[in-house]
């Protein structure tokens, strides 16, 4: 995937902030936020993991789990007619809408990777 480092098993989203001119990492998936900065992507992953440790050790001492669980269930909001075109794209090719839908995210997934 564009714009995603891996640090010690967890995946990182990584941006630039133009504004202080360094690359900005946000783990993903934690229960809580964890972002580290750096002017280069080896030192994004050395502080990544600096991060990382604080944060895993500060949810050890609060008793926190630090991940997030997922449940698998998501609602979407679309415009009606979206939600209509869907529907009929869906029935189109025999599946229901929830089929459809995770079928085009697993796709935009592959293709973006």
């Amino acid at each position: 995937m564009k714009n995603v480092i891996e640090i010690d098993g967890h995946k990182a989203v990584i941006s630039l902030d133009p504004e202080i001119g360094m690359f900005r990492g946000e783990f993903l998936g934690l229960a809580g936020g964890a972002d580290f900065y750096a002017t280069s992507i080896d030192k994004l992953e050395v502080e990544g993991r600096k991060s990382l440790k604080v944060f895993l050790a500060m949810c050890e001492e609060k008793n926190i789990q630090p991940f997030r669980e997922f449940s698998g269930r998501f609602n979407v909001r679309l415009a009606a007619e979206l939600h209509e075109t869907a529907v009929i794209a869906a029935a189109a090719e025999n599946k229901s809408l929830n089929e459809w839908v995770a079928d085009a995210i697993e796709t935009a997934i592959h293709e973006s990777a």
